[in-house]
């Protein structure tokens, strides 16, 4: 491949959505911990891509992956997004659905001497974590769900947001490319506040 292209953004913005982690990398990490970014596809507005919930939740696990020894999943860029099936480019898969990819994961995980699971969550409209953490674990338990509210509330600050999170729920000034380094500085130390050892 030629030497500029490699360099190039699109190099780049690949790198930071797919981890690109060998067999042998994650060998010597041995991961205890897996880090699942959970987005979404679905209309952003006219100027943000389909995608914008999935970027979010891939640079917070990202940012994640480079403070702790987590073993960094791809993500789950298909998600509840039913809300949103009026907009052209919108993609939804049922709750029931999203929940079983993540059990399978999850699964996989453990058969592979990895206990615990974080899921990080980029979407608002997935609602299905909420029945996720609230009945029992069919795996024996281990996964947390982040950023938190509280976390986003406090990204929002951090990042000079003048909008409220009901005022500005979607596609608007937090989501806005040009806001993404000063976003994620408002989740340094979020791995600290996950509840569990990493």
């Amino acid at each position: 491949m030629d030497e500029a292209v490699v360099g190039s953004w699109q190099a780049v913005r690949v790198t930071f959505l797919l981890p690109i982690a060998t067999s042998g990398d994650e060998r010597v990490r041995a991961a205890r911990m897996a880090v699942l970014p959970v987005g979404s596809f679905e209309q952003h507005g006219e100027f943000l891509p389909l995608i914008t919930d999935t970027v979010v939740a891939c640079l917070v696990a990202g940012r994640v992956a480079e403070d702790y020894p987590v073993l960094l999943l791809p993500p789950l860029t298909i998600s509840c997004s039913h809300e949103h099936a009026g907009f052209a480019g919108t993609v939804s898969i049922s709750a029931r659905t999203l929940l079983a990819v993540i059990e399978d994961v999850d699964e996989s995980l453990r058969a592979s001497g990895v206990e615990s699971l974080v899921i990080v969550n980029g979407h608002g409209g997935n609602y299905a974590f909420a029945m996720l953490f609230s009945r029992p674990r069919r795996f024996g338990g281990g996964w947390r769900c982040s950023p938190a509210s509280e976390d986003w509330n406090t990204a929002r600050v951090e990042a000079g947001c003048e909008t409220t999170s009901h005022e500005d729920m979607h596609g608007g000034e937090c989501q806005a490319p040009g806001l993404m380094e000063s976003w994620l500085a408002g989740f340094q130390g979020c791995g600290d506040r996950l509840g569990h050892r990493v």
